[in-house]
């Protein structure tokens, strides 16, 4: 029996804040790839860059704005930076995990770019949060001193907002494809990808972060993947969350996904991006996606917890 492809988008609770926070963390998120790997499937990994690219992009102005030798660096140009090192640490700490079980399984991370429409409406309307998180005080400080845009971001504190265009086509998806069909894990799309326009049939970088949720459902239509999966800080989904009536859903249609939305029952910058995503891919494939957490990922995809999304 062929082996089916699962897409993994894994949420910022598998990941950490600082480099060694994150070496650390990657360590069980490890563990859980590598259960899914052993398990018999062909394990493709997306993942969010939020904390990481908002920290590279902060780094770099402040040397650049207070007499350091930083230049200017490009948004762009700092997502592929997080790409880079959040795909060593999970790539090194999967290698680790497979050794350990003594398995060949290889595993490796593409850099890769994602292609976005140049007058997408995300450009004029930023909505994406990056970066640490700051009390409503030192929002508002920021915004007088940058000119940036920072919101309330789920109850957690106010974080800087940029762009967030749709992902349109993954560049590298054919190479994705052969070294997953070669058995090997890849990481790939890294924070959404890295956001391109394509001009005059050349591609060129743009500042935005793409929702890694809405990259990971493209790219699990794209390859035809028979699950998407999508881990993060919960074991299922709720409504009424944090209340007294508060509900855990073990499926959802698409219909009832919807009409949950309607209530505003998803935060916008946490549960809401997830449940829009799952819907997508399922509505494209006709395949059923996957929310729970990461300690849960193998006993979701055996069926006996997580929430299921159906057509």
């Amino acid at each position: 029996m062929e082996k089916q492809t699962v897409v993994v988008a894994l949420g910022g609770n598998a990941l950490g804040n600082t480099p060694a926070a994150q070496l650390e963390l990657v360590k069980n998120t490890a563990g859980a790839i590598v259960d899914l790997a052993l398990e018999g499937y062909k394990v493709v990994i997306g993942h969010g860059n939020g904390p990481q690219v908002g920290m590279i992009n902060n780094a770099m102005a402040y040397s650049a704005n207070n007499g350091g030798n930083t230049p200017e660096m490009p948004f762009a140009e700092c997502g592929a930076m997080s790409q880079g090192y959040i795909g060593y640490h999970l790539q090194q700490a999967i290698q680790n995990e497979l050794a350990k079980r003594q398995s060949n399984i290889k595993c490796v991370t593409v850099i890769t770019q994602v292609v976005v429409e140049k007058d997408d409406p995300g450009f004029s309307n930023p909505t994406k949060p990056v970066g640490i998180f700051y009390t409503e005080e030192e929002a508002k400080k920021k915004m007088a001193d940058t000119g940036d845009i920072y919101v309330e971001d789920a109850g957690r504190g106010y974080r800087k907002v940029v762009a967030s265009p749709l992902p349109i086509r993954i560049q590298e998806l054919e190479l994705i494809k052969t070294l997953s069909d070669s058995g090997a894990i890849v990481i790939a799309i890294g924070g959404g990808g890295i956001p391109v326009i394509e001009e005059n049939g050349e591609l060129q970088g743009v500042s935005a972060v793409i929702d890694k949720d809405n990259a990971s459902a493209r790219l699990a239509i794209d390859l035809n993947a028979e699950r998407l999966v999508i881990l993060t800080a919960v074991e299922k989904v709720c409504i009424n969350y944090k209340k007294p009536d508060q509900k855990e859903l073990d499926t959802m249609t698409v219909a009832e996904v919807r009409e949950y939305i309607s209530q505003q029952q998803f935060a916008k910058g946490s549960m809401l991006p997830k449940v829009e995503a799952c819907v997508k891919y399922v509505n494209e494939t006709g395949h059923t996606a996957l929310i729970t957490s990461l300690e849960c990922a193998k006993e979701g995809l055996r069926g006996t917890t997580g929430t299921i999304i159906t057509k």
